[in-house]
């Protein structure tokens, strides 16, 4: 399972990224292949890569209200069956390729997700945050019960992002939100840099009288990893999710690993989470020793067909 933003669609346009892509995609497809022959993969969209899935969201049933778990339909020319045809292979069965939306069901009791519907709930002032409560104000829309709601107040930030990429010329990094949180999280620097920490605190709460919250000035690495994980939980119990363990990502925090506390891991409702990192090196949340940060590349979550045995987090590079 490829668990969303398996292809960064942000900083430059469709077509460069795709030709760039299909080489690895390629090379995944071929990995999975073993001796029972061909295995099956599912590829779950997340932000970076939300523009795979939003052909298929523009042309469904309205009437037919979007699951958790919602099939994805391709056809030609939609970016997504770029993907699944070189995940799938040359001249190989592409129905062993599948899409889910905004997750994949793994029995009754697996859940799996990228997470980035959090944003919407999250504390931490990200641009995603901010965007989709400027888009629930502008549009005076409900506080999210369903996934409609939550594409509906984050999908404009998406395709926003999306069109910024393909009309920029030359390759843009989007690392305006860890450039920000670099200046705010830290200790000294200029004048200007200082002053701009103090500042903070009072745009903060500008922002939350503007209804663009609620959202906090807390900054910190443990702030980072227990702001989603509440969002999460909210997120869950919004749209009805009973399984009793959630897979996701999005974040890039790992987890849960030794010396985590427990308790932030589990809904109210009784859900375990479990986050998968990610696969880009995060060197400044990394800290002082990036080979055991839950911020390294390298992380994968195995699931055994067992109910009662827990998902577990392995490293590939370690």
């Amino acid at each position: 399972m490829l668990l969303g933003d398996v292809l960064e669609l942000r900083e430059r346009p469709l077509r460069d990224v795709l030709d760039d892509a299909r080489p690895v995609l390629a090379a995944i497809g071929s990995a999975a292949v073993g001796r029972a022959g061909p295995a099956e993969i599912v590829l779950v969209a997340g932000n970076h890569d939300h523009r795979l899935v939003e052909p298929w969201l523009r042309r469904r049933e309205r009437s037919v209200p979007l699951g958790v778990d919602g099939k994805v339909t391709t056809t030609d020319g939609d970016p997504l069956a770029a993907v699944v045809a070189s995940l799938a292979g040359a001249g190989a069965d592409p129905s062993r390729v599948s899409a889910r939306y905004p997750g994949a069901s793994l029995g009754a009791e697996t859940w799996v997700t990228h997470g980035h519907y959090v944003d919407r709930h999250t504390t931490v002032p990200i641009l995603e945050r901010l965007g989709a409560g400027l888009t629930a104000r502008v549009a005076a829309s409900r506080d999210p019960r369903c996934v409609e709601d939550y594409e509906a107040a984050l999908a404009p930030v998406y395709a926003w992002a999306d069109a910024l990429a393909e009309h920029v010329r030359g390759q843009r990094e989007v690392n305006g939100s860890e450039t920000v949180w670099r200046a705010l999280s830290g200790r000294g620097g200029s004048l200007r840099r200082r002053a701009v920490r103090m500042a903070f605190p009072v745009a903060i709460a500008a922002l939350n009288r503007a209804g663009l919250g609620p959202v906090g000035a807390d900054l910190s690495r443990d702030a980072l990893r227990r702001g989603p994980l509440v969002a999460l939980g909210e997120v869950l119990g919004r749209l009805g999710v009973g399984a009793r363990w959630v897979v996701f990502g999005h974040t890039h925090r790992a987890g849960p690993l030794e010396g985590d506390q427990a308790g932030e891991w589990a809904t109210p409702a009784g859900a375990h989470l479990v986050n998968a990192g990610c696969w880009v090196r995060e060197r400044h949340l990394a800290g002082s020793n990036p080979s055991r940060s839950p911020y390294r590349p390298g992380w994968a979550v195995w699931i055994e067909g067992d109910p009662a045995r827990a998902p577990e987090l392995v490293n590939l590079l370690d």
